[in-house]
């Protein structure tokens, strides 16, 4: 009875933190995508001339992205805004059955409770309710990201490398990952990501070939089109900077950044070549820290770095790791971070309103890497069972 009271308060704390971050936000991500393939599909304009009303908000991402989105076109958006909520729901729980599974079913507690928990604690870390409450794509990227590592590289499948191309094709930035396996030496997996990347674009490109051409020679290159740089939601290295004073110089310290953090990067997951959950924990990091623009809602790719970390209590051997883990997940959660937004950035604010940045760099550091004991027990369809 104490473990079911335990789980319904814990639910409940997550249910009320994603109300009040929805207050905010209004799932306003999914009426930009519904408004812009609307305006695509049914009124035959172009994808990235359409704004939200009142804002300079449009679509952004590839042509591929509409095609898959065409769906929405016969639905009604609150129907959109409910698949959107139950899909982030149930692929944060699939995310913490292949990741946090064989640690949970080795506690001494019944896996259903620890299994709950575990859920309602990912629920509640502010990127994954700010994915719920915009109505993004990042738990599903990251799911068939996750599962192409974990079921298909790891496993050295046939098809490896097929999800990382698709989520490429939807979305650039998982295009990190084809990075990995091209610096991890998995030319085969690589061709395959690559492959499957440039089909999906070409199809799209053939199909739409006006909304491609605008696309890949103008509207990617447009960051205006996504907001300032300097909003503290932009958790990267390159929003870091902008919040500096130094204009001037701004993007060649950011390009020595990047490279910085790419050799780190580099380094680490080619000594821990084998361990390749320690790998997707990585380089999910460094997506986040090199991206021009990582809102605090595309942080839903520190969770396997987070999971690793906190793994080290129960494995033995130093503890630092985790203890930087729960450090992090409580001041990311906390959404203190917001405290800075509308002042200026003397230097305590310069640290509060880089908190996933700063965090992103110690995850990067001391994310423990190198155990062979890569690929969970638990297979994909077992969250079924």
């Amino acid at each position: 009875m104490k473990r079911i009271v335990i789980l319904i308060v814990s639910v409940l704390a997550a249910a009320g933190l994603i109300l009040i971050s929805g207050l905010r936000n209004k799932f306003f991500d999914s009426t930009v995508y519904y408004g812009a393939v609307r305006y695509w599909f049914h009124d035959g304009g172009m994808v990235y001339d359409w704004l939200k009303a009142d804002t300079p908000y449009g679509f952004t991402y590839p042509p591929f992205a509409g095609l898959v989105m065409s769906p929405m076109t016969v639905l009604p958006l609150w129907l959109v805004v409910v698949f959107a909520s139950i899909g982030t729901v149930l692929t944060t729980g699939l995310l913490v059955w292949w990741l946090a599974g064989p640690l949970l079913s080795r506690l001494p507690q019944p896996l259903w409770f620890t299994f709950g928990l575990a859920w309602a604690f990912a629920l509640a870390f502010e990127p994954v309710r700010e994915t719920f409450t915009f109505g993004q794509v990042n738990t599903l990227l990251l799911t068939v990201v996750t599962a192409d590592m974990l079921f298909g590289v790891a496993r050295g499948k046939w098809w490896a490398g097929v999800g990382i191309g698709l989520a490429t094709a939807v979305k650039l930035t998982p295009g990190v990952f084809i990075l990995y396996l091209l610096v991890t030496r998995r030319w085969r997996e690589a061709g395959t990501a690559i492959g499957a990347a440039g089909a999906a674009t070409v199809l799209a490109g053939a199909l739409f070939p006006d909304q491609s051409r605008e696309f890949w020679t103008s509207a990617l290159w447009d960051t205006n089109r996504v907001g300032n740089l300097w909003f503290l939601s932009n958790q990267s290295e390159r929003g870091m900077l902008a919040r500096f004073p130094f204009d001037e110089i701004e993007s060649k310290v950011w390009l020595v950044c990047v490279l910085a953090t790419l050799a780190f990067w580099a380094w680490r997951v080619t000594r821990t070549r084998d361990d390749v959950l320690g790998g997707l924990a990585l380089t999910g990091v460094l997506g986040c820290l090199i991206s021009p623009v990582t809102w605090v809602h595309h942080c839903v790719w520190l969770i396997p770095a987070l999971i690793r970390c906190v793994q080290r209590l129960w494995s033995g051997g130093d503890r630092r790791p985790a203890y930087l883990a729960v450090a992090a997940y409580v001041l990311m959660t906390s959404h203190l971070t917001w405290m800075w937004e509308d002042r200026p950035y003397p230097p305590l604010a310069f640290l509060g309103s880089n908190i996933y940045v700063w965090f992103g760099l110690a995850l990067l550091i001391w994310t423990p890497a190198g155990t062979r004991s890569s690929v969970p027990v638990h297979e994909p369809e077992r969250i079924l069972a």
